[in-house]
């Protein structure tokens, strides 16, 4: 496992491939309108010039729906989850929804258990911004039961 650096990026963009990868689904028609409030990227650190970029490795997008903060997108590829990057992402997007006077944080987890240990927890869907889009995907309820989940800030 090389170094990586976590930094801000404006290049939203960049990190949809990256989520699709692995395995979160992104519908190109979006039907709620969601404003990007900021995104993170990890990448493997390269040797050479400052203006290289190493493989992307992991991504964090925090974004608002409806007047509420929500996560929008995380990933971590495989080889790096035991680094703890997740954990590192969520942390900086729950601050960042809190100094922005976020009272809570919403997101529909594939992966319910990591978010249940980091104090998310169930909601119903009716009580969460109209963010989920699952319905409508071929695997929902098929080989995917993603959960709406909510953190009180």
């Amino acid at each position: 496992m090389k170094d990586f650096k976590i930094r801000e990026t404006e290049d939203y963009e960049s990190l949809v491939p990256f989520f699709i990868e692995n395995d979160l689904e992104f519908s190109e028609d979006e039907p709620v309108p969601t404003d990007i409030v900021k995104c993170w990227d990890v990448r493997e650190e390269e040797t050479g010039g400052e203006n290289e970029k190493g493989r992307l490795i992991g991504g964090f997008v925090l974004a608002r729906r409806q007047g509420e903060f929500i996560v929008d997108g995380i990933a971590v590829d495989p080889e790096y989850r035991k680094a703890k990057l997740g954990q590192t992402l969520l942390e900086k997007g729950i601050e960042e929804a809190r100094s922005r006077g976020g009272k809570r944080i919403f997101l529909v987890a594939r992966a319910p258990g990591f978010f249940r240990k980091n104090g998310f927890v169930t909601v119903e869907r009716k009580d969460a911004p109209n963010f989920f889009e699952c319905l409508t995907c071929p695997q929902y309820g098929v080989d995917c039961h993603p959960e709406v989940m909510r953190l009180e800030l």
